[in-house]
């Protein structure tokens, strides 16, 4: 007698795992339950349907080769029995069924031998007054993107308010305000966008990016109520502010939705997510689940995450589809490896950020790097902007954050340190790493061995630096701080800044240093700055060989101005 499987979920981590196991077990019988309309879509992809850049809601359901993913394909290109609009209501692991109820309202039970679980997550809800008004969304369904694209494609919207500054969150106002020319605000209660994803001097990049395209940003603020007029909302209050809004997005995460599975007995976390072995079982060895609804272990601390990442999940169906059918597949784990488009800029990372491996334990500091994306004398070349997360003593890569206008150039570069974290790597490792090289696509020294090698000079002591952050903080207070900042670039590029901060700004071009020491205090604080780290570096080198202590600012002012930080916006105290 042919296996008896019952999926439940049809969007990602269902139908990956479906169709894997009838291509391993192909006379295996297989129901897939899902409680909406539309099944196996690009649910990535709703910021960009919701934009246009995606024009038909049809693109998101079609394949590589543009049939559609709806219960006919299911049926007649896989073997695999659909039942939409049906919501598993129970799973009753003694008899082995799952009762479901269809749209209509009838019940039935559905037999199994193997039973998988993709039940997804559902959006975090945020008790204000005023959330049931109408035009308030959370953008969870493909429904629930038609009705967005549809009220403001009528041209009614003419402001939005995003409440949450994560990956969904942005991508949706930067579809509001460069698609439709909406007027966007984002309000973040955390004191960064990105919050879990970026490191701040890399948030403030992005916020940079995103005010710079016409959207506003509140951070450290908190929405207290939405207003309404005849039923629709017009207004969203927070702690400081009263902002319009003809439409509102809630964007504040996600939850696992493991209630199915916590009803049936089986093993979940305290505070949401079921359990999983690495084979993908759960505490019941008959019953599989992945995807947004369970925990994974992560690979660098070895802690229980959570990841509702669409990418992870059609990996873990994949491995669920070959366990089911009979194979022993692993997965081993997860990073949060991710990339977000923001408007011209793509921002990404894996890993740990600096704030994330301290909260971890990790004795952990960071270095900066900007430099061009491929050889520097070969034309159109975009900056790439990388942030190298380290453990002190032992010199281990815990994780790496970057920015570039050059989306596939970052997307490498942050997959290359992605595919190593799961082996522990150290600084020596990155620093000689093989990546290809070609003028018009790399540098002879690729970006990461330069990451590596800035972090091994300030690990070895070659290098004593200071973050764009602290250098930020000391210049506004530059007159407390007897501070001095030696600029190594030509006069050109220093010029604007000693001009107007002259008591606190010189310029000593990095091939002068050792001509012109005796201009040089040693009872001041002195920072070395040029365009991307490196002639500070070197100046560096030559006074602490001539008894100077110094700092050079880690990324120069290439990436300090990244952030949003200009010495010459302000006056001198």
């Amino acid at each position: 007698m042919s296996l008896q499987v019952v999926v439940i979920g049809g969007v990602a981590l269902g139908p990956k795992a479906a169709a894997r196991l009838k291509r391993v077990l192909p006379d295996a019988q297989v129901t897939m339950v899902d409680a909406h309309k539309y099944i196996s879509y690009g649910g990535c992809g709703i910021p960009y349907y919701v934009s246009g850049d995606v024009s038909d809601v049809q693109q998101l359901l079609e394949t590589s080769f543009h049939m559609v993913r709806d219960i006919e394909f299911f049926q007649d290109c896989k073997d695999i029995t659909v039942m939409a609009e049906t919501r598993a209501l129970s799973i009753d692991r003694k008899t082995k069924t799952v009762v479901v109820q269809t749209k209509d309202g009838a019940q039935q039970s559905l037999p199994y031998d193997k039973l998988i679980l993709g039940t997804g997550s559902t959006p975090r809800q945020l008790p204000l007054p005023g959330r049931d008004l109408g035009n308030v969304f959370t953008v969870s369904t493909l429904d629930e993107a038609i009705r967005i694209r549809e009220q403001v494609s009528t041209g009614s919207v003419s402001s939005a308010v995003i409440v949450g500054a994560g990956l969904i969150g942005l991508e949706m106002a930067e579809a509001f305000a460069d698609m439709w020319g909406i007027s966007t605000t984002v309000v973040e209660v955390a004191d960064q966008i990105m919050p879990d994803f970026l490191s701040r001097a890399m948030a403030d990049i992005a916020k940079g990016h995103l005010v710079e395209h016409g959207v506003t940003v509140h951070t450290s603020e908190m929405v207290q109520a939405l207003e309404g007029e005849d039923n629709q909302v017009k207004r969203v209050v927070t702690n400081k502010r009263t902002i319009d809004a003809d439409l509102v997005i809630l964007a504040v995460g996600v939850l696992p939705n493991d209630s199915l599975a916590r009803e049936a007995g089986l093993l979940c976390h305290d505070r949401g997510g079921i359990i999983v072995s690495k084979t993908m079982q759960t505490s019941d060895p008959d019953i599989y689940a992945g995807g947004d609804c369970v925990l994974t272990e992560n690979l660098i601390t070895g802690k229980l995450g959570y990841y509702p990442l669409g990418s992870l999940a059609n990996r873990q169906g994949r491995v669920i589809g070959t366990n089911v059918g009979g194979g022993r597949q692993t997965f081993d784990g997860a990073l949060g490896s991710f990339i977000v488009k923001l408007f011209d800029y793509a921002f990404a990372g894996t890993g740990l950020t600096l704030a994330g491996a301290r909260r971890e334990g990790f004795k952990a500091w960071s270095t900066h790097v900007i430099m061009p994306d491929h050889a520097h004398f070969y034309p159109d070349r975009d900056m790439v902007s990388l942030e190298l997360v380290v453990e002190e003593l032992s010199g281990r890569i815990l994780g790496i954050q970057g920015a570039c206008k050059n989306g596939d150039s970052i997307k490498a570069r942050i997959d290359a340190v992605a595919a190593m974290l799961k082996f522990r790597p150290t600084l020596r490792d990155l620093s000689n790493a093989e990546l290809a090289y070609t003028p018009p696509y790399g540098s002879a020294m690729d970006a990461l061995n330069v990451a590596a090698n800035v972090a091994e000079n300030v690990l070895t002591g070659q290098c004593t630096p200071i973050q764009p952050e602290d250098f930020a903080r000391l210049w506004e207070n530059r007159t407390q701080e007897n501070l001095l900042c030696i600029d190594t670039r030509e006069w050109p590029n220093a010029e604007p800044y000693v001009t107007k901060h002259p008591n606190f700004w010189v310029n000593i071009p990095q091939g002068q240093i050792r001509d012109r020491l005796d201009e040089i205090p040693k009872d001041k604080k002195v920072v070395l700055v040029c365009n991307t780290g490196a002639r500070a570096y070197e100046a560096q080198i030559t006074l602490s060989d001539a008894g100077f202590v110094t700092l050079s600012l880690q990324g120069g002012m290439g990436f300090i101005s990244e952030t949003g930080f200009n010495p010459n916006a302000n006056k001198d105290k």
